[in-house]
């Protein structure tokens, strides 16, 4: 039985991950992911809404108005230069709990958080040496 689970179980591809974050008010969330991180709102649903989709590249998240999750999910994101994010959302007034650090797993990372107390470690792959941070 468990050689068939295991070999039906290798043949189904995984399509993607898509993090679904519990926030107290939707509309403030979308407000913040949009006009704050520069994602896009893909949808939202309810009346008045309190599930939406959010969405920049290829990174999808869902939000859920007093339901499903926890406040202060870690997220990773990789992106193509973390420095450039970080003066967009200085700029933005974005939370940025940690300006971009090189770590010793070859990361140079932030850390922004949202209104809901979750946390994005957005960062780019390096080939330098850390920063001498303790993690």
């Amino acid at each position: 039985m468990a050689e068939t689970l295991s070999k039906t179980a290798s043949q189904c591809k995984f399509e993607g991950l898509t993090p679904i974050l519990n926030v107290k008010r939707i509309s403030e969330s979308i407000d913040y992911y949009v006009n704050r991180l520069g994602f896009a709102k893909d949808w939202d649903w309810g009346e008045p809404p309190t599930f939406a989709s959010v969405s920049r590249g290829g990174v999808c998240i869902f939000l859920c108005e007093g339901a499903q999750g926890q406040s202060g999910t870690w997220m990773s994101i990789f992106v193509d230069n973390v420095d450039a994010l970080y003066e967009t959302y200085q700029a933005q007034g974005a939370i940025i709990r940690q300006a971009p650090t090189n770590f010793p797993w070859g990361m140079r990372e932030m850390n922004v958080e949202d209104p809901d107390g979750h946390r994005l470690r957005i960062g780019t792959p390096i080939e330098i040496p850390s920063d001498e941070v303790d993690v």
